[in-house]
Parts: C-alpha cells; sequence; structure tokens
C-alpha cells in the first residue's frame, strides 16, 4: 500500500506486513525516509511503540525504525562538533545515536512537544559529554574542563571586541574570576591536545630540525650506581678491617683470591670463605636498606 504522509509533500512507498507488524507500515529502509516523513511517521510508530509489549518481534521493529529514520538528526548534531579537537567523526556518530535511542526511549506523546526538539538536546548532551570524558590527552578535573570551554568563549568574544587577544586581566573581568583561575584553566587546556615529541622545535620544518624529543633527558645509566653506592657505604663502614681489605683487593684493585691470599697469608679456599660470608651480609643489608 502506499501511506500518504502529506497532502502537498511526497508520499512514503511503505508496504505492510499484517503477520509481522501489526498496525504498522512496513518500511524496509527506514534511513531513506525523507526528513518532513520521518517527522509524520515517527509519531505514528512512537504511538505504537507504546502499545507494543518491550522484547517482541513488533516493539523491536518499531523501535530500530524509529532509530534509522531520525539518525538525520544525529548527522546535524554532529556538523556542530566536526572541527572540535582530535574526535573521529565515527565515534561522534556513534555516540550522538545513543542520545537518540534515549530520546526514543523517553519520549512522551502527551506532552505535545515535537520529537526533533526533545531529540537534538539529548543528543547534543550525550556528544559534549563524548569530548567532555574522552578527548582530553591529560585527564584534567572537569571544574576546568568546563573553565576551558569559557575562555575560549570569552577570548573569542572579546577579539571580535578589542580586535586582538585579549590579556589574562581582561579575561578575568570578563567572566567574572580571578586572574588565578583563568591562569589555572590557560595551564589546564593544554592537557586538551597532546602534540608529538617528534614535532619540531623551533620554526625551522626541515627534515633536519631538531625536535622536541632531542631536548628530552634520558635516565643516566650511572643513576642507579650511585644510589646503591650510597647504600652501600654505611654497611662497608660495619665490617671488620680484614673482611673490608679483602673487599678492596677483588673488586677494587681486581686481584685474584691467590693474589689477596698471598698478601694476608691466608688460603685462597680461606679467602673464598670470607669473601662469600661478607657479599651475603652486604646483599642482605642491601635488600633491607
Amino acid at each position: 500500500m502506499t501511506l500518504s504522509v502529506n497532502a502537498r509533500e511526497a508520499t512514503v512507498a511503505v508496504t505492510e506486513t499484517p503477520a509481522v507488524i501489526s498496525g504498522l507500515p512496513w518500511i524496509e529502509e527506514g534511513g531513506k525516509v525523507a526528513p518532513k516523513d520521518a517527522r509524520v511517521l515517527s509519531r505514528l510508530f512512537m504511538d505504537r511503540l507504546r502499545e507494543l509489549e518491550e522484547g517482541t518481534q513488533e516493539h523491536q521493529y518499531a523501535r530500530n525504525t524509529l532509530i534509522e529514520m531520525n539518525l538525520s538528526l544525529v548527522h546535524f548534531a554532529a556538523r556542530r562538533f566536526r572541527n572540535r579537537g582530535s574526535g573521529d567523526m565515527e565515534d561522534v556518530i556513534q555516540v550522538g545515536t545513543i542520545g537518540l535511542i534515549k530520546a526514543i526511549d523517553r519520549f512522551d506523546l502527551t506532552r505535545e512537544v515535537e520529537f526533533t526538539s526533545f531529540a537534538i538536546p539529548y543528543i547534543v548532551g550525550e556528544i559534549k559529554r563524548f569530548f567532555r570524558d574522552t578527548t582530553w590527552a591529560v585527564h584534567v578535573p572537569r571544574r576546568l574542563q568546563e573553565l576551558r570551554v569559557d575562555l575560549t568563549k570569552g577570548k573569542e568574544s572579546l577579539v571580535a571586541v578589542l580586535g586582538r587577544t585579549p590579556t589574562t586581566k581582561e579575561l578575568a573581568a570578563h567572566l567574572g574570576r580571578t586572574e588565578d583561575e583563568v591562569i589555572e584553566g590557560l595551564v589546564a587546556a593544554n592537557g586538551y591536545v597532546a602534540g608529538s615529541i617528534d614535532t619540531a622545535g623551533t620554526d625551522d620544518e626541515s627534515d633536519s630540525a631538531p625536535t622536541y624529543a632531542d631536548s628530552m633527558g634520558d635516565v643516566d645509566p650511572a643513576l642507579g650506581l650511585f644510589e646503591d653506592l650510597h647504600t652501600l657505604g654505611p654497611l662497608l663502614q660495619q665490617l671488620d678491617e680484614r673482611e673490608r681489605a679483602i673487599i678492596e683487593m677483588r673488586f677494587g684493585q681486581e686481584m685474584t683470591q691467590a693474589e689477596i691470599g698471598r698478601e694476608l697469608h691466608l688460603s685462597q679456599m680461606h679467602v673464598s670463605r670470607l669473601l662469600s660470608r661478607t657479599l651475603t651480609t652486604l646483599r642482605t643489608g642491601l635488600l633491607h636498606a
């Protein structure tokens, strides 16, 4: 059958399948329904949706068709955010669709409000939450995330009036905040987008230009050794004179156990036992330091 949507507008070709959907036209591809037709059909599907039992095939059809027919609202709302940060538009569309689904589930026909007017705030709110919670390169408190938005809007307003970038003092006066709050917000805004360490650290954009990575420090391999030696010092002082002498000759002068034995008039076996005992004492002390 052909369901007339509006006498002055185009009609939507649909076929009814009573065995599958009782009381609703069968729409093969809801996404191809014109927006004007979708508004009229949405009221019909909304009215029927409230009467259908959740979980049934009929309820699923009505709900899914409503989503498909109104996806244009998601795309309309998402266009407002196409230049917002580094968010992928496909992710934005998916998040906006969640907002659309929430609007469908909560819409009440008895309020006599257009579904479009009801759904857009849900869609936009969901997208804003997505940017607020997931797009910051560095996590900062929500109040600072919201302050960043106020600062951006305030800057745009003042640039239009002053014809230049406003000062911190001017921003603070415009927003009714202290200069310290504005500075805190500007610093936090740096965490919205992370820059690559391979970015050129100067205005020179040639391939040979030094990058930020070139100026970054590295872990000094001797630092760990310094910490170990610093901890080892007091432990060495606790050894007796002969034990310290053996450690000095073995590791300081790199003498063999036989050479140490001749120096101290001890057998090599005795030197080995003394060295093993002393090293065990030092290791135990380092582990419990």
